[in-house]
């Protein structure tokens, strides 16, 4: 039976499947419904603006954008956003997919908090961004028909996400604040991580070993 929530039909693919089970299994609820939604809010946003992502490339960059908050996936201090890119091209290497595909993906997933550029990249990596941007902070949510919006929330409820997917973040970026630098990220560990100062642009070039 085909999967269809609010007209936006879910992938029949194995690679679907198992990623699907992945973030079931992995990770937990919060990130399992949050992912579904960006999916679901891309889509329709996809659809409005006139563009064609691939639905089975845009739902694996879904599902696995924020997998690196709750899975360490590589020993290696870099932005969270680069452990689920990392480990989503290797997923999709691992399936069989082309290393095009698996590079659209990869760039969906590294540049989802990254603002003003996804949009101008291919539908798969714009429609992953507007998904994030309608779920974290409500962009585009006035064009979403009500009825739609209601259909993706009971199927995926947001509980109290405000406050668990900033939490999620801390959980996640504590261990590894040097990571945050020139991200959106910083802005959560100084608001709730005692002690965390963000290194700005100022502090890097007047500190530089250069004379003057």
């Amino acid at each position: 039976m085909t999967d269809t929530i609010a007209g936006v039909e879910v992938p029949e693919t194995s690679a679907v499947a198992e990623a699907t089970d992945f973030l079931r299994e992995r990770t937990n609820p919060l990130i399992f419904h949050h992912s579904r939604r960006v999916f679901l809010f891309g889509s329709l946003h996809a659809r409005k603006l006139g563009l064609r992502p691939d639905p089975e490339l845009l739902y694996i960059s879904a599902m696995f954008h924020d997998a690196g908050l709750t899975v360490p996936y590589s020993d290696t201090r870099q932005r969270f956003e680069l452990d689920g890119a990392d480990h989503a091209r290797k997923f999709m290497l691992d399936h069989g997919f082309s290393k095009s595909a698996a590079e659209v993906v990869w760039l969906a997933i590294a540049l989802h908090t990254t603002p003003g550029i996804p949009g101008r990249m291919g539908p798969e990596i714009a429609a992953t961004n507007y998904g994030v941007l309608t779920d974290a902070v409500g962009w585009g949510l006035d064009g979403i028909d009500s009825e739609q919006l209601d259909e993706i929330v009971t199927a995926h409820p947001r509980g109290d996400f405000k406050k668990e997917f900033l939490r999620a973040f801390v959980d996640g970026l504590k261990d590894r604040p040097d990571t945050t630098y020139g991200t959106v990220n910083a802005d959560v560990l100084e608001h709730f991580l005692p002690g965390f100062r963000r290194t700005s642009m100022v502090d890097r070039i007047n500190e530089a070993p250069w004379p003057r």
